[in-house]
């Protein structure tokens, strides 16, 4: 019936309270942790940038053929079968064999418990595709291997690439997959866009290394530049200490030559093989390389047993700052390519927010004018509903801190269309009713019940369209679709709670001297 107890009308204004205390937290400091929640904007509408990085995978997938033919050199060696010409072409191993050596190293490829198995990883899918001719074996990587490669990068990447974001202090930033080799950067309100890409575009790869005369040195040596472009020196290929080992990097002045330094911390594995390191080669050069250049190669006088260090160059403060920053956020598994760049002023992001609220203000205002005009008394209450309505979406919107774009106040405009909906088919269909009906309380009533279907399933259908635009679109359409589909059970809780509720209150007041018709 008709009717709400006094106990359900309490219960139904305190909700209604707290959603409007919430939504008027976006303008208002009320303190206390739940009251200082508040929409964060998009980067639409408080301007900012938005790379879309793509993975450079190659570098990993030459790495892990590196690793994979290491493993087969020991193999081959331990079982004293002779190979000839193992080398690394086209993305593929390749090695020859004996003849009668082929059981033995087919058994070994094809063994599950084999450490470099091909057809065995712990999702039983094989990395790598063998081939065997007559006495030549070649292993590419599978398609599920090379999957499986841009998986692990792109789950690394965006790790890392968190971690400086957030080292640099960008409010709210919005990092996604796209795809299995993509991510998506938006920074809302970004001021300093080329230092950002220059973060995200290094690698950060840190390795020690000694600096070495000869050419055949027992690890291989390669020639690397200085990072002023024009020096050289042949490094040898051993890699005394990684990024991996660095507990700490900072900023700082060495003041015996008063220059800009990054100071580093090693963990206790770092700390012990530097130790050793350097109680070894007193007297050597002492490569610091970051990513294939030599920042500083300083000759070891004494062994550093301390775990910790600095690494000197022609820093400034902010380049020391972002030296010290990469090598905290550690290095990334792979280069990342910007391959889409866009920026938005926040003038631009302005006129934006001024357009989208004029919009809602104008086609609020023809709601209630409409309402008005077609519904009188009632259509005041449905506009009031409205209020409450928006009150409620935005709240919603408030408690979980989401993030407000363009298209998600579009979401709004059609939030208000749809409420207004509901409430037009509710009164139509009172209509109806009270031209049969000569009990107003019963015809209202009715009314209600009989309108519940066809407003449900206009909602339920909006609502399976909203979740396919979630699953299957991008950010600004996952912003649209996450509105609506907040606005569609705020709607239905508006319009048969407190449309409802003081269309009671009205009715039972005035029952002999309504008129809808």
């Amino acid at each position: 019936m008709l009717y709400f107890s006094k106990l359900r009308i309490i219960l139904i204004s305190l909700i209604t309270a707290f959603f409007i205390i919430l939504t008027l937290s976006n303008f208002l400091n009320f303190g206390g942790s739940l009251l200082s929640k508040k929409i964060n904007l998009g980067l639409d509408l408080q301007g900012g940038s938005y790379l879309l990085l793509e993975i450079d995978n190659n570098p990993v997938e030459l790495q892990k053929l590196q690793n994979t033919s290491t493993d087969i050199r020991n193999f081959l060696n331990n079982e004293k079968i002779k190979f000839t010409d193992l080398r690394i072409s086209n993305k593929s191993i390749i090695f020859n064999i004996d003849q009668k050596d082929k059981d033995t190293v087919e058994s070994f490829f094809t063994d599950k418990n084999s450490e470099i198995n091909p057809y065995y990883t712990k999702y039983s899918s094989h990395q790598f595709d063998l081939t065997m001719l007559s006495d030549e074996f070649q292993l590419k990587l599978s398609e599920y291997g090379l999957i499986e490669i841009k998986i692990s990068s792109q789950d690394q990447a965006i790790e890392i690439v968190r971690r400086r974001v957030d080292e640099v202090g960008t409010n709210e930033p919005n990092i996604l997959k796209r795809g299995n080799d993509r991510i998506l950067v938006e920074l809302p309100g970004l001021d300093d866009p080329m230092r950002i890409k220059s973060l995200l575009g290094k690698t950060a790869n840190l390795s020690f290394r000694f600096i070495t005369q000869n050419d055949n040195d027992t690890f291989g040596a390669e020639t690397l530049k200085f990072d002023d472009d024009i020096n050289e020196a042949l490094v040898s290929k051993r890699i005394i200490l990684s990024g991996e080992n660095l507990l700490d990097a900072q900023p700082n002045m060495n003041t015996q030559t008063n220059e800009t330094v990054v100071s580093f911390k090693l963990d206790r594995v770092g700390a012990k093989r530097f130790g050793k390191a350097t109680s070894d080669g007193i007297g050597k050069q002492l490569a610091i390389v970051l990513d294939g250049i030599i920042v500083s190669a300083p000759v070891i006088r004494d062994a550093i047993v301390s775990g910790s260090g600095q690494i000197s160059g022609n820093f400034t403060f902010q380049s020391a700052t972002d030296l010290a920053l990469l090598l905290r956020s550690g290095a990334l598994p792979a280069p990342l390519n910007i391959i889409e760049e866009r920026s938005v002023g926040p003038d631009l992001g302005q006129d934006s927010i001024n357009a989208g609220i004029i919009s809602l203000l104008i086609g609020f205002a023809l709601v209630i004018i409409f309402m008005l005009y077609k519904y009188k008394i009632f259509g005041l209450i449905a506009n009031i509903t409205l209020l409450i309505n928006l009150f409620f979406l935005i709240g919603i919107l408030t408690l979980f801190e989401a993030t407000l774009t363009l298209p998600g106040i579009a979401g709004i405009i059609l939030t208000v269309g749809m409420a207004v909906d509901a409430n037009v088919l509710i009164f139509e269909r009172i209509k109806e009713e009270l031209k049969d009906e000569k009990n107003n309380i019963i015809a209202f009533d009715t009314g209600y019940v009989k309108s519940k279907t066809a407003i449900i399933d206009a909602n339920v259908t909006t609502l399976i369209a909203a979740v396919i635009l979630f699953f299957m679109g991008s950010g600004p359409v996952k912003g649209f679709s996450v509105t609506l589909a907040v606005g569609i059970f705020t709607t239905l809780f508006s319009v048969y709670f407190i449309a409802r509720m003081l269309t009671s209150l009205y009715v039972v007041k005035n029952k002999e001297k309504i008129n809808l018709i």
